[in-house]
């Protein structure tokens, strides 16, 4: 059968784009051979927040006494629960997107997917059978996978991925985390929270190391303050699953210490799912392990275009979904800007959160810039204090010559949810003025953003 698009994926980039597509009246069809929305919806994005939400409650009740409320008995955590919840949290979600192809007449074929021309696609179905399909178009969104070091290979068991991570029977008693970007910091939050005794290591000085550093520095002091295990500037080097614990024997400063463990999961980062689609078949182009695209997600082969992980740029859930719709909307012949990848935020979902967009101070002054910074601390906000959640910060940049915001940082509860406003005071070329002047309601955690822009500028009212 012919179609005007194929897509290859159905994770938040291929299941936007799709629906982008049938809204400007192209003929869809998405090839996926497990549940529909990918890995965002179905293993990340979606059940790991579901999971970090039972642990806040979790946290929250282990704390009633603080906000005046006396609980009986003893406060347990129900782990199968809790998992349950969050697998049924992405099984409902994966419906929504079942309804959402319906809604839209996008057919899924439900197979592999490769390559087989430039406007073909071969779907082999899970009893092996092949099929071809046609299309004037075609979109790869094929996702990535977890990463794996040779010296910390994965079996499952004793060493997992995030995938096991969500789905174990049983809460361990011990963790060793190894990477702390979002996916080990959040899970590293998530165990801690319930009562597992984490250590978590980073090879770099800093955890979040692609964060402002004093991001990192005040998760790493709210890590350590639930009594979470940090070790920073350490390498592991090996790891022995022979006996009922595991050793992981880690190089640091200071010479080899080895941590026993119940479990190690590797969150060293995530590789793209290239391989076996068909690129060096047809002749696209990769480098790196990305495919190499254009400002609209174009390849070298007409008509192959690709977007998401696999494709430059950072890997977010959201940023697939804009590439998506902006390649689409490219196709359909509307009149598209390329997105501008200094403007897109990042968020890590956990307690507290850290939430940020644009320049760092230092990578602010590298590029030149003269800078003010803006700092609001969450203990002298009201609702702050009102919500017993005063951990964490506002810090905003500016360029000094004009005001203009260059990025913003901020850890607390909820920044991720304040983090858009910043995406789009960027995105309009806003000053510290216009923000300064801009009536934020109170009493919000939102008000420190504008408490953060009048302290660059020497105005700051409650610090």
């Amino acid at each position: 059968m012919n179609y005007d698009l194929i897509i290859i994926g159905s994770g938040p980039g291929g299941y936007v784009a799709a629906i982008r597509a049938s809204q400007l009246k192209m003929n869809v069809a998405v090839v996926e051979k497990a549940e529909l929305g990918g890995v965002c919806l179905n293993w990340g994005c979606i059940p790991t927040k579901s999971l970090l939400k039972s642990a806040q409650v979790f946290e929250y009740l282990t704390h009633a006494s603080d906000y005046g409320i006396s609980v009986s008995g003893d406060i347990k955590s129900d782990f199968k629960a809790i998992i349950a919840r969050s697998r049924n949290v992405a099984e409902g979600m994966s419906k929504g997107i079942q309804f959402l192809f319906r809604k839209n007449n996008i057919t899924h074929l439900k197979g592999y997917g490769r390559l087989i021309s430039a406007n073909t696609v071969e779907v082999q179905d899970a009893d092996g059978a092949k099929k071809n399909y046609t299309a004037k178009n075609i979109i790869l969104a094929t996702g990535a996978k977890s990463k794996e070091l040779p010296n910390l290979k994965q079996d499952g068991r004793k060493i997992i991925g995030y995938h096991e991570a969500m789905t174990l029977d049983e809460l361990p008693q011990s963790v060793v985390v190894v990477g702390s970007g979002a996916i080990g910091c959040e899970f590293a939050s998530f165990y801690q929270t319930l009562g597992t005794c984490v250590t978590l290591i980073e090879f770099l000085p800093n955890i979040l190391p692609n964060e402002d550093i004093e991001v990192s520095k005040q998760i790493e002091r709210s890590f350590k303050k639930k009594k979470m295990k940090i070790m920073t500037g350490s390498l592991v080097e090996s790891v022995d699953t022979s006996g009922e614990k595991c050793k992981v024997y880690i190089k640091t400063s200071a010479g080899i210490e080895i941590i026993e463990s119940d479990i190690v999961l590797s969150a060293i980062g995530i590789t793209p799912n290239i391989e076996d689609i068909g690129l060096e078949k047809i002749g696209v182009k990769t480098k790196n392990g990305k495919i190499i695209v254009d400002d609209f997600y174009k390849t070298n082969v007409e008509g192959i275009y690709a977007i998401g992980d696999i494709v430059h740029g950072p890997a977010l859930a959201h940023m697939a979904s804009a590439e998506g719709i902006t390649c689409v909307e490219k196709l359909a012949g509307l009149d598209v800007k390329p997105l501008n990848y200094d403007n897109i935020p990042k968020c890590v979902y956990t307690n507290p959160e850290t939430a940020s967009v644009g320049l760092t101070e230092a990578t602010a002054k590298n590029a030149g810039y003269e800078i003010k910074v803006g700092k609001f601390p969450f203990t002298a906000s009201g609702k702050a204090n009102a919500s017993g959640t005063k951990d964490g910060f506002v810090k905003l940049i500016f360029d000094a010559k004009n005001g203009e915001l260059l990025g913003a940082h901020m850890v607390g509860t909820n920044v991720t949810e304040m983090i858009a406003e910043i995406v789009t005071a960027k995105t309009l070329k806003t000053t510290a003025h216009e923000i300064i002047k801009s009536i934020h309601p109170h009493p919000t955690m939102s008000e420190a953003i504008m408490e953060a822009a009048a302290a660059a500028y020497g105005e700051v009212i409650h610090l």
